[in-house]
């Protein structure tokens, strides 16, 4: 007789089986960013792409959800990485650092609590433009990076 756990998978995500619904909350943004929706945007991405990508579904109500993927943005820095020979940068970079914690609430146990960091240059003389499309892509990367370390730790 052969026991234990199953998993169901979709585009390479396990997910236990014991888990249907899950909530996102809007993200934490503990940052001087001077982007004011880097939270809102990072819970973007992750309500997209759990959803879309598991058979889990989205519940808004976080006290009555399978399981809850938490997120704060810990760090925003924007700093130059190539400097011209009169001292000006030519590339900058965008470093986003976040803390995310995936806990399963019907088995009470953690799953996943670590950070994780996207980063992404840009030429400074895009201005606060390029600044903004550098955290669009480093906050893409680190959802990513959330999803795919949240759905195969089984």
């Amino acid at each position: 007789m052969l026991t234990g756990c199953a998993f169901y998978g979709f585009s390479g995500a396990s997910i236990p089986s014991h888990l249907n619904t899950i909530a996102i909350p809007i993200a934490g943004d503990n940052t001087a960013s001077p982007l004011p929706t880097l939270g809102r945007d990072l819970t973007n991405r992750l309500t997209d792409r759990f959803p879309g990508r598991t058979r889990l579904s989205l519940d808004n109500n976080e006290s009555e959800a399978d399981a809850v993927l938490t997120a704060t943005v810990r760090a925003y820095e924007n700093t130059p990485t190539g400097v011209s020979g009169d001292e000006r940068a030519t590339t900058n970079e965008v470093r986003i650092e976040v803390n995310a914690r995936y806990y399963d609430q019907v088995k009470d146990s953690t799953m996943m609590d670590q950070s994780f960091t996207g980063t992404t240059t840009y030429d400074p003389t895009q201005g606060l433009g390029g600044e903004e499309e550098a955290a669009r892509t480093a906050l893409e990367n680190v959802s990513d990076d959330i999803f795919t370390t949240a759905t195969s730790n089984w």
